[in-house]
């Protein structure tokens, strides 16, 4: 194509009138604070998306592509690595960014090849470092800004830029797809950088990172300070069922799944062990038992009262696999010993919630706390910010996001739903996975809210078991949940209805 025909395309699409550089000659182009250091078509094929170590790794096809590798370094002590991937054929003229998660560390492949097949030009950093610990924190403060939001936020940029050298124009709307500590970085990017996403999905957000760490370590120096603490799987899942027998149906529908656990009322003293022989404590909860589970659902508390991070909800007992490991889960770890004590040797029995929070906020609050509720610029910006999470999620307090959202509410006035929504998804554990619906086509949602002014009233989520669909479901608009209308199958979204309770 000739310039002139290419200025008058680009004229009449309101794109910019400049030539698309070939894949490979982007290498050479220029970029402050950063290097190209490897560009290259890679053709249409299986691709082996790395998993964890000794993990198989999983396939997928994938269209034909320019591979980006680039090497940031926004500090003297930056090391941020990214890959931008663009579609040979067929762009939507869009662009995802996908997050990461727990301490990152590694660029997620899977994300970006699900957003390539979806037509998407994406990218992914490893925010900095390498490795799924916090180690690289210690002494490195630099290091833990980029972690923390500065490699996002450079990732986003230089690969706008990529993408409008490839192309030949920038693209037309940009949006962020993370969960977990993807989540956060959603969040710290609407915070910090409101102007570069249109749009910003958010699942189940890590975003108060001391707080959250801090609840684990206190759960960890209740449950594993003796062994008699520990509670077994066959434990969790009678607790689970005892919820269960107290709550399931509330919303007009006993099926394992609680739609609203707020409304749920349940004690879980009653399941105390009315004497603690050997031959008598399989249905019933020990006293040290008890009070391991009863550290779990209450918020974790200093000793003035402050409520340091929300306990967990009913219902999601089942995936509580930490009440019964020998040792702290280590991304909580990470925080305290690697980034608040700098010590590898550090004896996490020694924590101590008033101390070591007060500390951690005084020194890192700003940094790793993204729990700033002013999303002023953001709005006015246009974007849309679509936040979700699992009320069984294991790891992450449902209630944070809960917190999160009513903080934006009282912040800015209002309810702020024609910009901003949350949805609460029952039976979902961390991200994915548990009873209930977990999957449902979250792009075009956030591409149809802000690009069709059409917000998500209710989304309709599936079950998948067994490679088909055995549950669809209502996902309903925070406070609202789905009730039954009472008759019709009641794995059919059809015969649910969103009310507020």
């Amino acid at each position: 194509m000739n310039r002139f025909l290419m200025a008058a395309l680009c004229a009449a699409s309101a794109c910019a009138a400049r030539a698309a550089t070939p894949c490979e000659q982007i290498k050479a182009l220029p970029f402050t604070n950063a290097s190209v250091t490897a560009s290259e078509m890679v053709a249409a094929g299986p691709y082996k998306i790395p998993g964890p170590p000794g993990a198989p790794a999983q396939e997928m096809m994938l269209p034909a592509h320019c591979r980006i590798q680039a090497a940031l370094h926004p500090s003297a002590d930056s090391d941020i690595q990214i890959e931008v991937w663009l579609p040979a054929t067929g762009w939507n003229e869009r662009f995802e960014g996908v997050g990461n998660g727990g301490w990152a560390g590694n660029i997620t492949f899977g994300a970006m090849a699900q957003a390539l097949n979806e037509g998407y030009a994406t990218a992914s950093t490893d925010t900095g470092h390498t490795g799924g610990d916090g180690e690289f924190s210690a002494g490195h403060m630099e290091k833990l800004i980029d972690y923390s939001y500065r490699a996002v936020h450079e990732m986003t940029v230089k690969a706008k830029a990529v993408i409008e050298a490839y192309y030949g124009r920038a693209p037309r709307y940009s949006y962020w797809n993370g969960c977990s500590y993807g989540g956060r970085q959603g969040l710290e990017e609407a915070q910090r950088y409101p102007e570069d996403y249109d749009g910003i999905l958010a699942g189940a957000p890590a975003n108060y990172h001391l707080h959250l760490h801090a609840f684990d370590l206190n759960v960890s120096t209740t449950n594993l300070k003796d062994p008699a603490h520990m509670v077994p799987a066959d434990k969790l899942a009678l607790l689970h069922r005892a919820v269960l027998a107290a709550c399931d149906g509330q919303d007009g529908v006993k099926d394992g799944i609680l739609s609203d656990p707020q409304k749920c009322r349940f004690d879980a003293a009653s399941l105390l062990c009315k004497s603690i022989t050997p031959s008598d404590t399989s249905g019933c909860l020990t006293p040290a038992q008890l009070e391991t589970v009863q550290a779990m659902y209450a918020p974790a508390k200093t000793k003035s009262g402050n409520i340091v991070y929300p306990g967990m909800p009913l219902g999601g007992e089942l995936g509580w696999t930490r009440l019964y490991t020998p040792e702290p889960m280590g991304v909580p770890l990470g925080s305290y010993k690697y980034t608040l004590y700098q010590d590898a040797n550090w004896d996490w029995k020694k924590f101590d919630l008033d101390r070591d929070v007060a500390a951690a906020d005084e020194k890192y609050g700003s940094t790793l706390n993204a729990i700033n509720p002013d999303l002023t610029a953001f709005q006015k910006h246009g974007g849309k910010l679509l936040m979700y999470h699992g009320w069984s999620d294991q790891l992450i307090s449902a209630q944070n996001s809960i917190n999160y959202y009513e903080s934006v509410q009282k912040k800015m006035g209002g309810t702020n739903t024609n910009w901003y929504r949350l949805f609460m998804m029952p039976g979902m554990m961390h991200c994915r996975g548990g009873a209930g619906p977990d999957q449902f086509s979250m792009m075009g949602i956030i591409e149809r809210w802000r690009e069709a002014n059409t917000p998500p009233e209710q989304i309709t989520a599936m079950h998948v078991a067994q490679n088909r669909v055995d549950m669809t479901r209502p996902l309903c608009s925070y406070p609202q949940i789905a009730v039954y209308k009472g008759s019709g199958n009641t794995n059919d979204a059809g015969n649910f209805v969103c009310k507020a309770q």
